[in-house]
C-alpha cells in the first residue's frame, strides 16, 4: 500500500513545465523532481496547497492511494 504522487500528469493536462511550477511554487527544481519522482517521505499542506492554486486541481488529483503491485490510474 502506498501514496502516488501524480504531479507529473496533471501538469501534463494543464501544460505546465517544471520550471514554471518551481517558480510558482517558490522551490529548486531539485525539489520537485523529488516529489514528482515519488521519492518524497512528506509533503507539508502549505507545499500542497500552492500546488493546486498553481494547477486549479484538487489534492485528489495529484496524490493517490494504491495497493502494492497496482499501477497508478492514467488520468485522460
Amino acid at each position: 500500500m502506498s501514496i502516488v504522487v501524480n504531479l507529473d500528469l496533471i501538469m501534463v493536462k494543464k501544460k505546465m513545465s517544471s520550471t514554471e511550477l518551481a517558480n510558482r511554487l517558490g522551490i529548486t527544481m531539485s525539489n520537485l523532481s523529488i516529489l514528482k519522482n515519488n521519492k518524497a517521505k512528506a509533503v507539508r499542506f502549505s507545499t500542497l496547497n500552492e500546488i493546486c492554486r498553481a494547477l486549479d486541481c484538487q489534492p485528489g488529483d495529484i496524490l493517490e492511494y494504491v495497493e502494492d503491485g497496482e499501477d497508478s490510474e492514467q488520468l485522460d
